[in-house]
């Protein structure tokens, strides 16, 4: 062996002997300081099993070494709350419905996979996040996803969307979980750098909480599920910390995860059959680092030690080196930590899934993770070392030089429609384009009513899912998020998305009691992108204290950008509610007809800034997003749960994208039914339809209530504007005074758009195709 020349299996004895040989530590993502940091902790050089597990282990995905000193302020603010039962840190947060139920929720990214490979990148990001809700001892009840692309018409967009569409209905339908909700967007900024953003959630009894800790010296370490392939070698080390060129088609780019639902299926039904009989110790699922992660933070948690022989994992390639097998991110596998006399019966629960279960080690009390492969060892390291005491950096921050720039560019300048017929034309514009019209093309694809207690899901404002068929008690979740909002202000932008999933929840008639997110962001070696990170976080902590609810956990995505130009900032804001009873639920529409027409909540303000009507009229993004008062969104939520409770409201439709002319258009087109108003006097008619102030919610009130409605919100200090009245006979919407549109007009520019931005988008394709050709 030369002096460079690495052994066929590097054994600890050999890094030892050989403390000069050269490893491709910056190849794998590590810099020289943390090369030099591994070899002291280690007293030696690493094993390329050890250098592969630190470089997964401190890459930005696994230790959050960018991030780490800005997500400490969720733990700082996080409201005191008895409902908390595991939070940031664990697989998911998980929060207690009432003395017996809880409910585990988390949203997690997965998009650089699924700019290389759409479909599978999509389908693994949604088995994934299933993974950790199972890992918290809950079954899985529900996903939804947040997917943003590039412009709609590019030719690119044509091949990423259908596939990520396709990948996350295959997985969630084949797996038996409904679709609840979620949202798509295109924007320009994510050309290159798609975001597919999944959540799941699961339900559990409280007192069947699981924890990932390898605990009890002699305990089992069972490997359970799918074979260990070579697919996702280095996916997280290297696609979460990478960017790439758009024409980039180099073959050195990790390969991407395959999934398969089927076999998810029955590792979901193993676990629960497991958790129910109290047959495990601890669990973690294998997702993102695999092996290695799963094993390191599984003997980190619990005594601090563990003895693994890698040879006894199941392998389905021939020939994988035992840093391959520790880095692959093969997916549907579970990693379990069994009491000794039971593992007999946990590997025939196993076996009559049809699953392969395999003891592959023992729970230590060394403080080591020791790992042998053919009777050699490869790894033998401190397990904390790897788990928890990676490398954290405070990166510098700067606030960008344009900001003076966009804030005093303000789209309020603009020239704006005023006549009948502009604004009529203004309205039809809006419905039709690609981020305000109808989603059926993407959610006829999800099944949203599997498992049968689905009581909401698209296009109402959020999913509402039924626990307990005796009591009614229930559940909402909303996702959402506003990348130009936050890059007009990222602190604002964030307590935006914030308000509105908080509104989206509350407007259903659920009590919002908790908080998840997905920070999608550029490279944090920016400082410009580590000042927008850190004002976004910030923000959505400040807002969470004040709302009392906590952040119960979540995920960072980096380095979204092709090149040098970065996505657009993207917080990405799950949040959860409760249904004391879902038979009074509100749901979208217009009611009956006689319904009077009114909106509530807060004051409507000439707010066009990081608008809709701004970007879709003008492409313009400049000035300051509408204010955000989260006092009144508190106060708009108690309100909405009593309305909800007494029956006082038939339907309701938070505004938000689009203002009260998207609101009234959607209302129209789902409905079915008309509606006469007459905009407020004392606002100018444009400002009335296309402001996006927020803290408003347009209701209908059942003929006899409007006193009562009126009184609760002025008990509240809540504005009360009727509108109008629900009206059978009238044809569409009706604009007193100012236009009508019909309701074939409406239906006409609202559906059937994206299928028409896909059909340009293809027709591109083909002809950038030919001509690349010539």
């Amino acid at each position: 062996m030369t002096e460079n020349q690495l052994p066929e299996v590097d054994t600890v004895g050999t890094a030892a002997a050989t403390p000069d040989l050269k490893q491709p530590h910056a190849e794998l993502g590590l810099k020289d300081d943390e090369y030099e940091r591994i070899r002291k902790i280690l007293d030696r050089r690493p094993t390329q099993s050890e250098l592969a597990m630190y470089s997964i282990m401190w890459s930005e995905h696994c230790s959050y070494k960018s991030s780490k000193v800005h997500l400490r302020q969720f733990g700082e603010k996080n409201p005191k709350t008895d409902r908390l039962l595991a939070g940031i840190g664990e697989n998911a947060g998980v929060v207690a419905i009432d003395d017996e139920t809880a409910v585990t929720f988390k949203v997690e990214s997965h998009n650089h996979p699924s700019y290389i490979e759409p479909k599978q990148g999509a389908a693994t990001g949604v088995g994934g996040i299933i993974r950790d809700i199972l890992a918290m001892g809950a079954r899985p009840i529900a996903v939804m996803d947040s997917l943003r692309f590039g412009a709609a018409d590019h030719p690119d967009t044509a091949r990423v969307l259908p596939g990520v569409v396709e990948g996350v209905s295959h997985y969630g339908n084949c797996v038996g979980l409904p679709n609840v909700g979620g949202e798509v967007y295109f924007d320009p900024s994510y050309q290159g750098n798609p975001l597919v953003n999944a959540l799941s959630v699961g339900v559990l009894p409280a007192a069947q909480l699981q924890t990932m800790q390898a605990s009890g010296v002699g305990n089992v370490v069972i490997l359970m599920g799918a074979k260990t392939g070579k697919d996702g070698i280095g996916g997280v080390s290297v696609l979460a910390s990478a960017t790439f060129e758009e024409d980039d088609d180099s073959d050195a780019r990790p390969s991407v995860q395959v999934g398969d639902p089927f076999t998810e299926k029955l590792l979901i039904e193993a676990c629960l059959e497991l958790y129910q009989a109290g047959d495990v110790v601890g669990i973690q699922d294998l997702g993102g680092a695999g092996l290695t992660c799963a094993l390191s933070e599984t003997a980190a948690a619990g005594t601090g030690g563990m003895h693994v022989q890698l040879d006894r994992v199941p392998l389905r390639a021939k020939g994988m080196a035992p840093q391959d097998i520790l880095a692959s991110e093969s997916q549907e596998r579970m990693l379990l930590i069994v009491d000794p006399s039971k593992v007999d019966k946990v590997l025939g629960v196993s076996h009559r899934w049809g699953l392969l279960a395999t003891a592959i080690g023992e729970v230590t009390d060394s403080g080591r993770l020791v790992i042998d492969f053919k009777g050699q060892t490869v790894v033998d390291a401190p397990p904390a070392t790897l788990a928890d005491e990676g490398p954290v950096y405070e990166r510098p921050v700067t606030e960008p030089n344009d900001r003076e720039l966009i804030r005093v560019d303000r789209a309020e300048t603009l020239q704006r429609p005023s006549s009948g017929d502009e604004l009529k034309e203004t309205v039809l514009k809006l419905a039709s384009s690609p981020n305000l019209c109808d989603r059926t093309w993407v959610t006829e694809q999800y099944d949203t009513s599997v498992l049968g207690n689905t009581v909401l899901a698209m296009p109402h404002d959020a999913g509402v899912i039924r626990l307990n068929e005796e009591t009614n008690v229930g559940i909402a979740l909303s996702l959402d998020g506003n990348g130009r909002f936050a890059r007009l202000d990222p602190y604002r932008g964030a307590q935006m998305a914030l308000a509105e999933a908080y509104r989206n929840v509350a407007v259903t008639g659920a009590t919002p009691i908790a908080v998840s997110d997905c920070l999608n962001f550029g490279s944090p070696e920016d400082p410009n992108v580590m000042w927008q990170f850190k004002e976004a976080v910030t923000g959505i902590a400040d807002a969470a204290q004040f709302l009392n609810i906590p952040v119960t956990g979540g995920n960072v995505s980096f380095y979204n950008q092709t090149g040098v130009e970065a996505i657009h900032p993207t917080p990405v804001i799950g949040v959860l509610g409760v249904h004391r009873d879902v038979r009074y639920r509100i749901p979208v529409g217009l009611g009956e007809s006689g319904d009077t027409v009114a909106l509530i909540g807060g004051p409507t303000r000439e707010e066009l800034s990081g608008s809709e009507w701004a970007w879709v009229e003008h492409g313009h993004l400049g000035g300051v997003g509408p204010e955000v008062d989260l006092d009144r969104e508190r106060r708009l939520a108690a309100v909405m749960a009593h309305l909800a409770g007494t029956q006082q409201v038939s339907s309701a439709h938070d505004l938000s994208e689009g203002g009260l002319s998207q609101a009234l258009v959607e209302a129209v087109v789902t409905s079915g039914r008309g509606v006469r108003i007459d905009l407020p006097g004392e606002i100018d008619p444009f400002v009335s339809l296309f402001s996006e102030s927020t803290s408003r919610v347009l209701v209908t009130i059942p003929k006899g209530h409007e006193l009562a409605v009126k009184g609760s919100l002025t008990q509240n200090g809540l504005g009360f504007t009727p509108l109008g009245v629900v009206d059978q006979d009238t044809d569409g919407l009706e604009v007193k005074g100012r236009f009508h549109a019909t309701w074939a007009e409406l239906e006409d520019a609202w559906r059937g758009q994206i299928e028409k931005y896909l059909a340009t988008a293809e027709q591109a394709h083909l002809e950038e195709e030919a001509s690349s050709s010539k």
